[in-house]
């Protein structure tokens, strides 16, 4: 395990701290942290910074109430610069959006950058604007009886390509049926941060209910 005197403070006694979503994956701000910041961030469980404009220490949301809880931090291989996972409660940035870094600089003509919540994000494009010549825009005009139609067929073929045993037919018919299912989720207002508070629910549960099988086991 790194320690705290491992890391590499520069002359002003700060180090960089990216802080991602750990659920998303999404970078959300860029801060600075000093000693005194880290071990609060430690303790606390919720994101400390140091202010190098106000010159002074400040948690993430004490105004706001968009508090940070830290899942983990972690050194890069120099040890002057940290990651920290958190669990948001509201929006990272002052600006009122999801992450502070949205302005888009520049970005290639032929390597695209492609997730998920992305495409969640094309997709709810789409509702609002439902351009001619689109699909999702079909599937819009037609509502949600058709949307649910088409997660049906997509999910006999994921099951009819599975029972063949054809991996690259099911990887197929998966991607179709993701679609559906995430178009499916933009016509009900389902987001991809629902499914997966919902997954780590569940993650929490399984992981409780195993550890008192494991203490079940050794009593007996």
């Amino acid at each position: 395990m790194f320690s705290i005197d491992e890391l590499k403070f520069d002359d002003n006694g700060l180090i960089p701290a990216i802080v991602v979503d750990a659920l998303s994956k999404k970078v959300l701000t860029l801060a600075y942290m000093n000693r005194e910041s880290l071990k609060l961030t430690m303790e606390k469980q919720l994101t400390c910074f140091w202010s190098r404009s106000r010159q002074q220490l400040w948690v993430k949301g004490e105004t706001s109430g968009n508090y940070q809880h830290v899942v983990s931090i972690t050194a890069d291989c120099d040890g002057d610069a940290l990651v920290i996972a958190v669990e948001k409660d509201g929006p990272a940035c002052h600006l009122g959006t999801d992450s502070c870094f949205m302005n888009l600089l520049w970005q290639s003509e032929t390597l695209n950058e492609y997730s998920l919540d992305g495409l969640m994000d094309l997709l709810k494009g789409r509702k609002e604007q439902l351009p001619e010549g689109s699909y999702t825009t079909y599937l819009f005009q037609k509502g949600l009886d058709k949307i649910l139609k088409k997660v049906g067929e997509e999910s006999t073929e994921v099951i009819i390509a599975g029972k063949a045993e054809d991996k690259k037919e099911t990887i197929y018919e998966i991607a179709d049926l993701t679609y559906h299912v995430l178009v499916l989720m933009t016509q009900l207002g389902i987001s991809l941060e629902d499914v997966r508070l919902e997954l780590k629910r569940r993650h929490v549960i399984d992981h409780k209910v195993k550890q008192e099988k494991m203490a079940g086991d050794n009593m007996k």
